[in-house]
This record gives C-alpha cells, structure tokens and sequence, in this order.
C-alpha cells in the first residue's frame, strides 16, 4: 500500500525493484489462484458474537452476517462463490450505497465477492477479503437483477473502465461511474477504496466543489472493472487490524504520476517467487472450528 514514507517527490519509489512490486501485485487481491484452504470448505458462518479478527489479508470474522442476494438499488451476483457474508457494518454499508443508487435511478449495482461464512483465506482471486469488511462494486451497472445475473453468471468480467495502455478511461466511463465512486467514498465508514489508476486520474480531473472525499480512492494494479471497498474497523472488534492511515491530500499529485510511469504499468516480473503465508490469527483456529 502507499505509505507517506514513501516520498514520491524524491524518487525512492523509482528504485523499488521488480521482485518487490510483483509480490504486491499478489497480495492484494489480483491473484487468480491461491493454495488450497480450509476456509473455503465451510459453508455457514460461526456461531455468536459478530467479530473482526485480524486484518484484511490475514484475518477472520466470527459471527458472520449474510448479505441478501438483492435489495434496494443492489443485487449480488455469483452467489454461487459463497462469498456474500461480512460485518454487519459492511452489509449496513451496502445498503447504504444501493438507496443511494436507487435515489439516482440510472441502474442497479452489481455486488461482486464479501467474505467467505467465517473470512479467512479464499482458495481463488483474492488474498484479501479476509475478515468481513471488504466487498468488490462493477463499475457496469445492470437494468435489473435479471440483466445483473445474465451479465455476471459463468461470464468473463464485465467491460473494463480502461483504455488499452492503461493511461486513460475508455469510453465505457462516464457520470454513473464517478457518481458511484463518490458515494461510496464520503460514506463514514469507508477506509480507502482501490481503483485503477487510470481511473484515478478521471476523478482527479473532474471532481468539482469539496474533494476531500478523494483521498480514500487509491490507486492498484488492476481495478479497472471493479472497485474494492474496504472498511474501518467497526467499535467492538478489538482484534481487527487497521492498515496504515491513508496519506493526506488528495493523491492527485506525484504519487499518482509514478501509477501511470511505465515501471508501474510493466512491473518486471523476475525474481520475487511465491509470497509466504503469515501466520493465522491464533483466535480464528477457534472460529473455524466452530460447529
């Protein structure tokens, strides 16, 4: 993730090496496969209190609530993936984002991957998503829950936000995407949302009126079909794990023009092998062992 100790101005992110920038690339969310994990064998989240435990890449949640497969302005696809329970903040926050897209009335969000029943490491695309306070949003908004699911189903992703070469948005970008972003990025409850760079740079240069709600939107490898929303932790899960604060400003400056530099859009991809597995949070071996 960015840190403000990074200083972009002077250079050092220039020098980070290929190796480093691919082990990041995986372990956000961008890898297509993972090794096996028990976490995706249960079916049903644990009994009890709900619980953030962890962090977002190496975490868990006890007590898990399950988003409902549509509600207003929302429907969540592929629910076959088993991958729609989170922190009741998170699903409040759904909620949220989809009256409020219902208020504008241009189309229904398409909800992409929570948590799995009890979080904890996904067998396939994520290495986050851990611990219930991470959901992917398509940028491509549906007609209706049918059209969502017709979109979605076994289908490659929906159309991406970026054009070839990965400097600028494509045509498939406009109001609907920005109005999107921005609302999800003044709730109260959001940490930071990722975003391609590229796409970054669009809402850079055409936010208007109070920007403070840009410092959430970071820019990540990929990203340019979706974004991915992550919260704070929520008051009474004192084992959650909070990133790093995100820097101030509004990330339009330096920072985001070393993102659009061809070391970042080609990263090498020499050296660096498979990224080691931290340990489990030692209160999540009892979450998952809940019957």
């Amino acid at each position: 993730m960015s840190r403000r100790s990074l200083s972009f101005a002077s250079g050092r992110l220039q020098r980070i090496s290929g190796a480093m920038m691919l082990v990041a690339v995986v372990a956000l969310s961008v890898a297509t496969s993972v090794s096996a994990t028990p976490w995706s064998e249960v079916r049903r989240p644990s009994s009890g209190m709900t619980e953030v435990i962890g962090g977002a890449s190496n975490g868990c949640i006890a007590g898990a609530q399950t988003l409902p497969a549509t509600g207003p302005g929302y429907v969540s696809v592929r629910r076959y993936r088993n991958r729609y329970y989170g922190h009741p903040e998170l699903l409040s926050f759904i909620d949220d984002l989809g009256r409020s897209q219902a208020r504008r009335g241009n189309g229904v969000l398409m909800v992409g991957d929570l948590s799995q029943p009890r979080g904890g490491r996904m067998s396939s695309s994520h290495r986050s998503h851990q611990n219930g306070l991470d959901v992917d949003i398509w940028f491509t908004l549906a007609s209706s829950p049918a059209e969502a699911n017709r979109l979605m189903g076994n289908r490659p992703d929906p159309q991406s936000m970026v054009a070839p070469g990965g400097r600028s948005v494509s045509r498939f970008w406009g109001p609907d995407q920005q109005a999107l972003i921005e609302s999800a990025a003044r709730h109260p409850k959001v940490d930071r949302i990722f975003v391609n760079a590229a796409i970054k740079q669009a809402l850079c240069q055409s936010a208007t009126g109070e920007r403070s709600w840009l410092r959430k939107v970071r820019p990540w490898w990929k990203h340019d079909a979706h974004f991915h929303v992550r919260l704070v932790c929520p008051p009474g899960s004192t084992q959650c794990k909070a990133q790093s604060p995100v820097p101030a400003g509004d990330g339009c400056g330096q920072e985001l023009a070393w993102w659009l530099s061809d070391e970042a859009l080609k990263p090498s991809k020499k050296g660096g092998g498979k990224p080691s597995t931290p340990s489990t949070p030692a209160a999540c071996a009892a979450v998952l062992k809940d019957s």
